[in-house]
């Protein structure tokens, strides 16, 4: 690409693409010029150095039994943003083994600093139910019986900063080689399963594709859950439903953002009645015109999914909570064939699309053009769904339970 441009050359240049797409192709040879002095995935890589684990030469003290009723239990996150469900999930347990009476620490791991104090606000101010204290992984974690990490950046700092006989657990919410191309990334996140901590898988897809892809199922399995006291039928909701809501994530792709955009912007060439409502990321450059609601808190998305017919829940590894907490409020999830969602989400209510930009169009459209919107929603929203609590018992008795055990052998190693 020549490094100049003439002015005959930006005029043609204005004129084919406008200024977007100028811009565009000025942004790419920035980045070009920047991807010379540092890889890209030098900017992305959620590690220092020194926190790199390998299972091959891992040398974990032996775990210790622990008889004492009350146990201090480190949770290891990176820094939470409000509104980040895998957080929220994480912290679900958390709350569950402080109900129990243990004292719980939450180590946050931030690769450019050691100071998380801006982080505890953050903490508190969107999960006020849990009392955790908050304190920075790379300032030591000696005193806890049992260390949960939550991610496979986390199985590693555990791995390579715990040094103590603490009880090391991997609480796992979905198969995170998938979220990257094969290369550095999927491999590091790969290893993490093969660290030797007790496995706890979020869901059967979990379980199937660690077995496939590693040779080794989890430790155990449990269930998910939905928030039944927040996602409802609200009874003063309006009469009639209409439109469709879509959560944009546009830098996770595994949760299809051009995709959704895409297929949204086909429903709406066949179905211009009914509105189109995003909330997470705003977004814009849309060919049609959507509603963007930006962040909403629980309750308010609650009241959204009350208003609409249905919900474009995307997802290419493991499932969202989106699905379960549309259909608490009486609203359709459409989401994409996935043998991987499947395995989590069984019932009749949720529409499947082929993931295509047609496939999930024609999905869309088989929600909205139901027969009976009301009474169908009524029917969705009354049946059974497991909260939180189950799960939160089965974790907290995982923890207990291995925390008490008397290890021998090679389980002991």
């Amino acid at each position: 690409m020549p490094s100049r441009i003439d002015a005959t050359q930006l005029i043609s240049h204005l004129r084919n693409e406008g200024w977007s797409g100028f811009a565009r192709r000025g942004s790419r040879r920035l980045f070009q010029a920047l991807g010379e002095r540092l890889s890209w995935a030098e900017f992305d890589f959620p590690l220092r150095q020194e926190d790199i684990a390998d299972s091959g030469n891992l040398s974990l003290p032996a775990p210790r039994q622990i008889l004492k009723e009350q146990l201090h239990i480190g949770w290891v996150c990176t820094p939470p943003a409000a509104g980040s469900g895998g957080h929220t999930t994480l912290f679900r347990m958390v709350q569950g083994l402080e109900e129990r009476g243990h004292r719980c620490t939450l180590f946050l791991y931030d690769r450019y600093a050691d100071d998380v104090a801006r982080h505890e606000e953050v903490v508190h101010r969107n999960w006020p139910g849990m009392r955790a204290e908050v304190r920075s992984a790379t300032q030591g974690m000696a005193d806890v019986d049992a260390v949960v990490a939550s991610s496979w950046a986390t199985a590693h700092v555990v791995a390579s900063r715990v040094t103590s006989p603490a009880h090391r657990f991997y609480f796992i919410q979905d198969y995170e080689p998938f979220f990257y191309p094969r290369g550095t990334f999927y491999a590091l996140a790969e290893d993490t399963y093969r660290f030797g901590f007790k496995n706890i898988a979020l869901g059967n897809m979990i379980a199937g594709v660690m077995e496939n892809e590693v040779g080794t199922p989890p430790d155990a399995i449990v269930p998910f859950g939905c928030d039944n006291d927040i996602y409802r039928v609200l009874p003063e909701r309006p009469v009639s439903r209409r439109g469709v809501v879509f959560y944009a994530k546009k830098s996770v792709d595994r949760r299809g953002y051009l995709l959704a955009k895409l297929a949204l912007e086909r429903f709406h060439q066949t179905h211009p009645e009914q509105e189109i409502h995003v909330y997470g990321d705003n977004v814009s450059g849309w060919s049609i015109p959507v509603m963007n609601h930006g962040n909403l808190t629980p309750t308010q998305l609650n009241e959204l999914y009350n208003r609409t017919i249905a919900g474009l829940a995307i997802s290419f590894t493991n499932i969202s909570l989106v699905p379960e907490e549309l259909m608490s409020a009486g609203n359709i999830p459409v989401l994409n064939e996935s043998a991987y969602s499947r395995a989590v989400l069984s019932t009749d209510d949720a529409v499947w699309g082929r993931p295509t930009p047609w496939g999930m169009a024609d999905a869309l459209s088989t929600a909205v053009e139901a027969a009976d919107v009301e009474g169908r929603a009524a029917r969705v929203a009354t049946r059974e769904r497991q909260d939180w609590e189950e799960t939160k018992k089965q974790v907290a008795s995982i923890i207990e339970t291995a925390c008490a055990e008397v290890l021998t052998g090679d389980r002991a190693s």
